[in-house]
């Protein structure tokens, strides 16, 4: 029950600086209270990712792959926007860009688990590949020499 309540946090709280970016909502960019302009490299961007990704992550939906381009894209904010300014997150303001990279990596590798659209999914398609009506079942040898 712990694995999928941290899934679903971590996945609102991301979406929610995406949110806060693409829309100007809970502050803003930055705090400035202004979103994002459309198409600005990298920002609008990783608020883009920030938004769709959380959402996956957060409903258990493509929860591997959502989780990887969200580790990918807050690695990148650390090493190209906050390394520069100094070598430790607590120097250079990466904290939460280090701390998001390495929790959607552990995401990525524990995958969804319960409580989630692909567990959801996973367990659908694994009761209708079993199943399987008795008319689609091929005759076993006994049965067929019983009908001879």
């Amino acid at each position: 029950m712990t694995w999928p309540l941290f899934r679903v946090v971590v996945g609102l709280l991301f979406a929610c600086h995406g949110l806060s970016s693409l829309f100007g909502v809970f502050g803003g960019s930055r705090g400035s209270g202004e979103p994002v302009p459309v198409g600005l490299w990298p920002g609008w961007y990783a608020a883009l990712i920030q938004l769709v990704c959380g959402i996956l992550v957060m409903l258990g939906l493509l929860t591997r792959p959502a989780a990887i381009l969200a580790s990918g894209s807050m690695a990148y904010a650390y090493f190209v926007v906050h390394q520069p300014d100094g070598l430790l997150p607590i120097e250079n303001g990466g904290v939460n860009a280090a701390l998001y990279a390495w929790i959607f990596l552990t995401v990525a590798a524990f995958g969804a688990g319960r409580w989630s659209l692909d567990d959801l999914i996973g367990r659908r398609r694994a009761a209708g590949t079993t199943a399987t009506p008795e008319a689609a079942v091929a005759p076993t040898p006994a049965s067929v020499t019983e009908r001879v």
